[in-house]
C-alpha cells in the first residue's frame, strides 16, 4: 500500500522514559542494510548510518507498555449496564485477543496485507525491492511495499511524512519489534492499533462502529471489508464509499483463496452476502452530553493523564436520561412557557448515590449544567434541614407553634399570601411551608446549628454562620447538591455522596479506578429520620406538593425563591431520589410558579417512568406508621406554599381541583383564613366556585377590590 493511502491522524509518539538503545538500532541497521542498498540511493543509505540519526528514533517502550505506544486521547463511555454509549475523540474500542477471532479475521488481513508475514523478520525483501525500483524511476517515495510490522511501526511511532528519512526509520523500528515481540503478539497488537476510519482505531472498533457487533463475531465478508480499509482507511470507509470498501473487500476475498485460507467456494458465498452497515455517523450526543462532561470530568480527576485512552463506566441510565429530558422539555413547553419559564433541570440518585439521570437543561446542545453548576436559592426546599436540626434539637413533630407575626430585627417573614393559621404543630407548618414556623426553628435550633446540619448532609455551600434567612433557602445551591442532601433522609440518616463514574479502564481492560460499595455513613439519627419522613409524606399527600402524588410511599418538598425566579420540588421514595428545577438562566420572576405546581409535576411523571417494575414498599427501616391522611388532618384551603417576599404584587389563581372544597364542606369544615386558594361555596350543590383572580399587594394593601 501507499503511505499516503494508509495514513492515520497523526498521533504523537510515546514518551516512555525508556532509554534509547542507539548501540542495538546500529546492529539492527546492519541486518536490514543489505535490503536497503537494494533501493535506496546511496546518498540515502549513507544518512541511515548516521549514528546522531539514529539516536533521534523514539525510544521503544517497554514490551508491556507497546500497546499504549503514540494512542490517540480517546474517551469511550459505558452505561450502568456496561453497555457501550458514547465515544469522544479515538475509538479503540476493548482489546481483542487473537485467540477470540475467528481464523478467517487475522487470515483476511495478513492475505491483504503482508502474506510472508510469519516468514520474513520485519522485511519482506521482495516486496521492499518492487518498491524501491519504483521509487528510482519517480524520484521519490510513492510505493509502500510495507510489512504489517512496518506499519504498525509506523501507527506506534512516527509522522505520516513521505521522505526517504521516515522510511529508514519505520525499517529500524520494525526490527525492534520484530526482536522484542513474537510473530502472535505483532500480529495481535496490529489488529487493535490499526486505524480504519471514522476514528475507529483497532478492530474492536471497527466491528462496532461499522457492523454493530464485537469483533468476535464478525462473518466472512464483514472481515474482509474491515481487512480492505488499512490501504486507504478515509478513502476506503464504508460510511462514505460503501461499494469502494466492498469492491476491495471482494479482493480480499481472492487473496484469501491465493494463500489457502479460505476456499473458492467460500469466496464465492460470501461475495454474494454484502455486509450491511450499522453505523450511525455523526450521531449527536443529545440527553447524554451532561453526563458525558461531567463523568470525563471526573475520571481524569481520579486517573490523570496518563493514559491516553480510557473507558469510563458511569452510572446513568440511558432509558431514564432520555425520560427525564423529555420530562422536562414537554413540561416547560407545555405549561413552562406561558408562565415565563425557559429553562430546568433534573437529578435521580439510587439510594447509594449512584447518580442515574443527570439533565442540565432544556436544550442538549447548551454545554452549561444547571444541574451541577447553576448555584440558586432553594427557598423553601431547604426547609426539611431546618426541621432536621430542630429535631435533633429536642422539639418533636407533635408539638405546636404560632403561626403569627414574627420580627427579626428588621425582618419580619410573612407566609405566602400573608395570613396566619394561629397554633399549628410542627408537621403540619412543613406541610405546608409555612415561614413563620420555619423561622421560629430555626431560631430555637440555632441557625449555625440548622448550618451545620445541611453541610453534613453535603449541602457545603451554606455558610457556617449564615443569617436567619438561611431558614427560608436564602442561600444558594445546585441542585445536584440538594437533591443528594435529601438522600441522608432516604437512607435513615445514612448518606452517601453522589457519584457519577464506577470505574475507570484503559484499553486493555486494566483497571485504574473502581469505586468500592458503600453502606452510607451515618449524618442523622436514623428514628429522627423517620420523623422527618412521614412529616415529608404528608408534603405530598396533602400539603404543598400534591401534584407529585405517585400512588406509593414518598415523601419531599416544595421550594419557591423570592419573586418566582426559581421552583423546586424534591423528593423520594425508598428507591430513588430525584430533585427537579424551572426557572430562568438570568433569574428572570416567572409568572407564580411555585414547586408545587410544574416542578411537582415533571417529578410525578419521571417517577413513575423510574419505578415501573418495581414492587410498592415502605421506607424499610422507618420506626414509625405511615401517617393517616384522614380528612380532619388535610386542609380544606389547599396548601400554597410560602413566599419570601409577601410585599411583591403577585397575581394568584384558585385551586384546580373541586373535590377537596366538596369533600371539605362534607365535613363541616371551612377555610381559616382567606388566601389566594379561597373561594366560595355554592350551598345548592356544594361544589367548588371560581373566583376571578385577585391580586396580593401585601399587608398594607391587603387583596385587590376589599
Amino acid at each position: 500500500m501507499t503511505d499516503e493511502e494508509q495514513a492515520a491522524p497523526p498521533i504523537p509518539a510515546d514518551d516512555s522514559n525508556a532509554p534509547a538503545r542507539p548501540r542495538r538500532r546500529l546492529r539492527v541497521l546492519g541486518m536490514v542494510l543489505p535490503s536497503l542498498l537494494l533501493g535506496l540511493a546511496a546518498v540515502e543509505a549513507a544518512v541511515l548510518l548516521d549514528a546522531t540519526f539514529v539516536g533521534e528514533l523514539p525510544p521503544l517502550p517497554r514490551t508491556d507498555a507497546l500497546w499504549a505506544a503514540g494512542r490517540a486521547a480517546g474517551v469511550t463511555f459505558l452505561d450502568v449496564q456496561g453497555r457501550t454509549i458514547g465515544h469522544r475523540g479515538a475509538d479503540y474500542g476493548p482489546w481483542v485477543e487473537l485467540k477470540d477471532l475467528p481464523a478467517y479475521v487475522p487470515a483476511a488481513f495478513l492475505a491483504i496485507e503482508d502474506r510472508r508475514f510469519y516468514e520474513h523478520h520485519g522485511l519482506d525483501w521482495r516486496g521492499l525491492a518492487r518498491a524501491a525500483l519504483v521509487d528510482l524511476r519517480t524520484g521519490h517515495a510513492t510505493q509502500g511495499g510495507s510489512t504489517l510490522t512496518q506499519q504498525l511501526a509506523r501507527t506506534l511511532f512516527l509522522k505520516p511524512e513521505q521522505t526517504f528519512r521516515r522510511k529508514a526509520q519505520e525499517l529500524v523500528l520494525a526490527g525492534e519489534l520484530e526482536a522484542a515481540l513474537g510473530k502472535d503478539d505483532l500480529l495481535e497488537l496490529y489488529l487493535n492499533r490499526i486505524y480504519f476510519g471514522d476514528r475507529a482505531y483497532g478492530l474492536s472498533a471497527a466491528a462496532q462502529d461499522y457492523f454493530g457487533k464485537p469483533a468476535s463475531q464478525l462473518s466472512l465478508p464483514e472481515a474482509a471489508m474491515l481487512a480492505a480499509l488499512p490501504k486507504a482507511p478515509s478513502r476506503l470507509s464504508p460510511a462514505t464509499d460503501q461499494d469502494g470498501a466492498w469492491a476491495r473487500a471482494r479482493l480480499v476475498l481472492a487473496k484469501m483463496v491465493e494463500t489457502g485460507a479460505i476456499t473458492p467456494a467460500a469466496a464465492a458465498e460470501a461475495a454474494a452476502r454484502r455486509p450491511q452497515l450499522r453505523r450511525q455517523d455523526g450521531a449527536p450526543e443529545g440527553a447524554m452530553r451532561w453526563v458525558f462532561d461531567a463523568a470525563q470530568q471526573q475520571a481524569r480527576a481520579l486517573v490523570g493523564d496518563q493514559v491516553p485512552d480510557i473507558v469510563i463506566k458511569v452510572t446513568v441510565d440511558p432509558a431514564l436520561q432520555a425520560e427525564g429530558l423529555q420530562a422536562l422539555q414537554d413540561g416547560v413547553a407545555r405549561e413552562g412557557r406561558a408562565r415565563g419559564a425557559r429553562q430546568g433541570a433534573l437529578v435521580a440518585l439510587d439510594p447509594d448515590g449512584g447518580i442515574r439521570a443527570l439533565i442540565g437543561g432544556t436544550d442538549p446542545s447548551a454545554a452549561f449544567d444547571r444541574a451541577i453548576q447553576a448555584q440558586r436559592q432553594p427557598g423553601s426546599a431547604f426547609k426539611p434541614f431546618v426541621y432536621a436540626a430542630a429535631l435533633e434539637r429536642g422539639v418533636e413533630p407533635y408539638e405546636t407553634r404560632s403561626d403569627g407575626f414574627i420580627r427579626v430585627g428588621n425582618w419580619t417573614p410573612e407566609n405566602f399570601g400573608g395570613g396566619s393559621r394561629g397554633q399549628v404543630t410542627v408537621a403540619q407548618a412543613l406541610q405546608y411551608s409555612l415561614n413563620t414556623v420555619a423561622v421560629r426553628l430555626a431560631l430555637e435550633a440555632g441557625v449555625s446549628n440548622v448550618a451545620a446540619l445541611a453541610r453534613r448532609f453535603g449541602v457545603t455551600s451554606i455558610p457556617e454562620h449564615p443569617g436567619p434567612s438561611v431558614a427560608l433557602g436564602a442561600y444558594e445551591v445546585s441542585l445536584l447538591q440538594l437533591t443528594a442532601g435529601y438522600q441522608g433522609l432516604q437512607s435513615g440518616g445514612r448518606l452517601s455522596r453522589p457519584y457519577l463514574v464506577s470505574e475507570v479502564t484503559d484499553g486493555r481492560g486494566q483497571v485504574l479506578y473502581h469505586r468500592p460499595p458503600s453502606g452510607g455513613v451515618p449524618v442523622y439519627n436514623e428514628f429522627k429520620a423517620g420523623q422527618m419522613v412521614r412529616m415529608m409524606e404528608g408534603v405530598i399527600g396533602w400539603g404543598t406538593g400534591r401534584r407529585a402524588a405517585i400512588g406509593r410511599p414518598a415523601a419531599g418538598k416544595t421550594g419557591t425563591s423570592q419573586a418566582f425566579r426559581d421552583a423546586w420540588f424534591v423528593g423520594f421514595t425508598p428507591d430513588w431520589v430525584c430533585g427537579v428545577w424551572i426557572g430562568n438562566a438570568d433569574s428572570r420572576p416567572m409568572a407564580g410558579m411555585t414547586g408545587g405546581q410544574l416542578p411537582a409535576e415533571i417529578w410525578r411523571r419521571f417517577m413513575i417512568v423510574a419505578h415501573r417494575g418495581l414492587p410498592v414498599r415502605d421506607f424499610p427501616w422507618a420506626q414509625l406508621p405511615s401517617p393517616s391522611y384522614s380528612a380532619a388532618a388535610r386542609d380544606p384551603d389547599g396548601a400554597q406554599e410560602a413566599e419570601p417576599a409577601p410585599d411583591e404584587p403577585v397575581t394568584m389563581q384558585p385551586e384546580e381541583s373541586p373535590s377537596r372544597w366538596t369533600q371539605a364542606r362534607a365535613e363541616g369544615l371551612s377555610p381559616p383564613w382567606r388566601s389566594e386558594r379561597s373561594g366560595e361555596y355554592a350551598p345548592d350543590d356544594q361544589t367548588w366556585s371560581r373566583p376571578e383572580p385577585r391580586e396580593w399587594r401585601g399587608r398594607s394593601g391587603g387583596w385587590e377590590g376589599e
